[in-house]
């Protein structure tokens, strides 16, 4: 048995070395990498194993340091802090009323543009709302403020006015359809046109509307939205690490991220799996973007591999390895403490500090991204019919590259509170509730120093792809 009093010296050991290594150069943590949102050819100021290492080593470090935070009455007063404001019955209903004429208006205007508009993406209001707005900034919205997109939801709001539930919904895919869904739409983002061509994410949506409304009315809207639809699985899944939470009775806020603490509704393995391709997309995006990755695709395609199917083994294959890694470590984990508890039960106990970890990676990949486009985006929503003469773009500081360290390391630390306190809330035991953490922390050391790896290299066009 692992004595508290090891436990104490190696991680203040380890941590005193990270601090170390942080502070031996203090350019290094701005000079360190270059955002994906913004190509540079910089090299790191120092060695790329050094700057790796201490990423690891400082997540690993605030797992020792946060398991002697032991007092249980302490960590339950930090996850269920919340504060509440009732609203009236007539208010919520006219504020999701709304939200929803909103988000009708919004693809509307979307869909015609993208046929009628300029068909060039740089002033393409269907472009700039749906990747600047949409996939950047409204998904910040979502886990840093509040999960608004149930009343903004088009789809939602017109498959509620009309009749469904026809088709009863077979409880045993549970979320399934939507983790397929989302890999479906990364890919369609990554292979196809739809960033590039107006008309082309113009008749995507199109073909999502009608694919949407007509599953909505068969099974029914709540089962729907809730199971299938892969962008309301990606807002609801988001939005749970978000402080404010509007409900039927108002609105409530709390710390963010103890919702997933709190909240016990993870209830299978594809619970566990959207949140793995939550984390998993970005890094896929961020590798293929990158000079590197773009050598391992052409390397791979110059033996005779078609493109599309290097890109679909590297997407899919990776998915399988993150999730494989995690449940490994839910395996080790019951293996190696004793408890009644199945892999399966501690896998979906441990997934909701992963979310915490994609809404750092997603501010890592899309925070200088959408800061670039904002003048744009502006524009777009207060003048939809009229395009800009001259599109500004804004030109990022140098430094401003090193927020995505920032961004990635402190998503990592939160999660790691969050993984302590979830632990404390399953094992009676203190020791078991540390001891169970050490896997599961180990994959998150993993991920971090892919993800802080990926953003220290140059970025490039993804080869192949038009």
């Amino acid at each position: 048995m692992i004595r508290p009093s090891t436990l104490r010296r190696f991680g203040l050991g380890v941590f005193l070395a990270s601090l170390l290594a942080i502070v031996a150069d203090p350019a290094a943590a701005s000079n360190a990498a270059v955002g994906l949102a913004g190509a540079s050819q910089d090299n790191l100021s120092v060695p790329r194993w050094l700057y790796l290492a201490t990423g690891g080593a400082t997540v690993g470090a605030s797992a020792l340091l946060a398991s002697f935070v032991t007092d249980r009455r302490f960590i339950e007063r930090v996850h269920r802090w919340r504060t509440t404001t009732e609203f009236s019955d007539s208010l919520v209903r006219a504020l999701r009323a709304a939200g929803g004429l909103l988000g009708i208006a919004l693809l509307a205007l979307v869909v015609y543009l993208g046929y009628t508009g300029p068909q060039v993406p740089t002033v393409s209001f269907a472009i700039i709302v749906v990747f600047a707005g949409l996939r950047a900034g409204y998904t910040m919205f979502s886990y840093l403020v509040a999960d608004t997109w149930r009343a903004l939801n088009p789809w939602r709001t017109v498959a509620a006015a009309v009749p469904n539930g026809f088709v009863t919904y077979p409880d045993r895919l549970g979320r399934w359809p939507a983790v397929a869904g989302i890999l479906a739409l990364v890919w369609v983002e990554t292979a196809t046109s739809v960033t590039s061509r107006p008309e082309i994410l113009a008749t995507a949506l199109v073909g999502y509307t009608i694919v949407t409304l007509v599953g909505a009315v068969l099974v029914g809207e709540e089962t729907w939205f809730d199971r299938v639809d892969p962008v309301s699985v990606f807002f609801h899944f988001y939005g749970r690490v978000a402080p404010i939470r509007l409900d039927d009775d108002g609105l409530s806020v709390r710390l963010p991220g103890m919702r997933l603490v709190t909240d016990d509704d993870f209830v299978d393995l594809a619970d566990v799996a959207v949140t793995v391709v939550l984390v998993w997309e970005l890094t896929f995006s961020g590798f293929v973007t990158t000079e590197q990755g773009a050598a391992g695709i052409r390397a791979a395609v110059n033996v005779g591999l078609p493109p599309l199917l290097v890109y679909a083994l590297l997407y899919l294959g990776g998915f399988g390895v993150f999730l494989g890694l995690y449940v490994l470590a839910a395996r080790i984990t019951a293996r190696r403490i004793d408890t009644f508890e199945t892999p399966l039960s501690l896998a979906i106990r441990f997934a909701p500090p992963l979310l915490v970890i994609a809404a750092g990676y997603h501010l890592a990949h899309y925070f200088g991204f959408l800061i670039s486009l904002s003048p744009m985006l502006v524009e777009a929503l207060s003048s939809p019919l009229s395009s800009p003469a001259n599109p500004i773009v804004l030109t990022l500081p140098a430094w401003f590259g090193g927020l995505n360290i920032v961004f990635i390391l402190f998503g990592h630390l939160f999660a790691v509170w969050v993984a302590h306190s979830q632990a404390y809330r399953t094992f009676p035991s203190r020791m078991q509730a540390v001891r169970s953490q050490f896997p599961f922390v180990t994959v998150m050391i993993l991920y971090t120093i892919i993800s802080l790896w990926l953003i220290s290299l140059p970025t490039a066009s993804p080869p192949f792809l038009q």
